[in-house]
């Protein structure tokens, strides 16, 4: 297998869902039950391989571990929920606000 193959370019892939529940439980040290909970609070979906189990990628792991700290840290679930996706929210408009402020500064001179 070369660096070409499909799959080299899936394994670098942070949406990917290479992991299975069993897999993502075990790296995050919690239960497949606390990923099912993730699920119904809405704050990662999981792809379905073609046998309907779910699969996890390293972005959506990412993602139940700040929620995995909040809980641990005595949040409610559904709280931790809301504040992981404010705070991916806010990352990602910040993200936003710099690609624009250097669009209409192209010189780099803010002032």
């Amino acid at each position: 297998m070369t660096a070409e193959t499909p799959l080299s370019g899936r394994l670098d892939d942070d949406d990917y869902p290479a992991y299975t529940m069993g897999r993502a439980a075990e790296m995050l040290g919690a239960t497949p039950g606390f990923l099912r909970a993730l699920g119904e609070a809405r704050l990662i979906t999981p792809l379905r391989s073609e046998g309907g189990h779910r699969r996890y990628s390293r972005y959506q792991l990412r993602i139940a571990a700040r929620a995995r700290e909040l809980v641990d840290q005595g949040t409610p679930i559904e709280a931790a929920c809301r504040i992981v996706i404010l705070e991916d929210q806010l990352e990602e408009a910040q993200r936003l606000n710099e690609r624009y402020r250097r669009a209409a500064d192209p010189a780099g001179q803010a002032g």
